[in-house]
């Protein structure tokens, strides 16, 4: 019997060892050198290296200026520590009290056009980093007003950063609030 359990706690420690420091080791290191910007959280970084954020990752953007991405149930909001949906039915009164006042607002500032329904629900993970390009084309008139510059410019920019699917066919054109957004900022003023 003594040598089942000495058997027993060695397999324990060489699988522990192997499989929960060595492989995901050995698999890290595979992916630092095939995908270096990816395994490092594929962060962006602006010109002096100061890292604004991750593609990954949405972030509150507010002021008039910059696009806004998709509302955040995660935390208190757009906290990665804290990912996750509201998990509201959508017969939830307090789900529908903020998605019609969400649609109330946003019709208020693009009136006459139908307000994109990414801008005003949630994603699964509440860190959504992107929008539709009809969410972007959305926002174009009231960016445009706040940086004084033509809607024409705007919706260029935004034309210029929809991702297409992958591959031709899997997922939808997207635009990456936080790479469109620093784009705004280095146009010529």
């Amino acid at each position: 019997m003594h040598s089942v359990w000495k058997t027993s706690i060695l397999f324990t420690i060489v699988t522990t060892v192997l499989l929960g420091l060595g492989y995901p080791l050995f698999v890290t290191g595979i992916a630092a050198v095939i995908f270096p910007h990816q395994a490092a959280g594929s962060l962006i970084k602006l010109k002096d290296g100061t890292v604004v954020g991750s593609e990954l990752i949405a972030q509150s953007f507010t002021s008039d200026k910059y696009f806004h991405p998709r509302p955040s149930a995660a935390g208190n909001g757009y906290d990665a520590t804290a990912s996750s949906g509201s998990n509201l039915a959508q017969s939830n009164k307090t789900l529908v009290t903020r998605i019609q006042g969400s649609i109330d607002q946003l019709s208020k500032e693009n009136p006459g056009h139908p307000v994109p329904i990414d801008l005003v629900t949630t994603s699964g993970s509440g860190l959504d980093p992107d929008i539709t390009p009809d969410a972007a084309f959305f926002q174009a008139p009231r960016i445009a007003k706040a940086r004084g510059i033509g809607e024409d410019s705007v919706r260029q920019l935004i034309e210029q950063h929809i991702t297409s699917r992958q591959l031709g066919v899997l997922g939808e054109p997207r635009v990456n609030v936080l790479d469109l957004n620093l784009a705004m900022d280095a146009l010529p003023k």
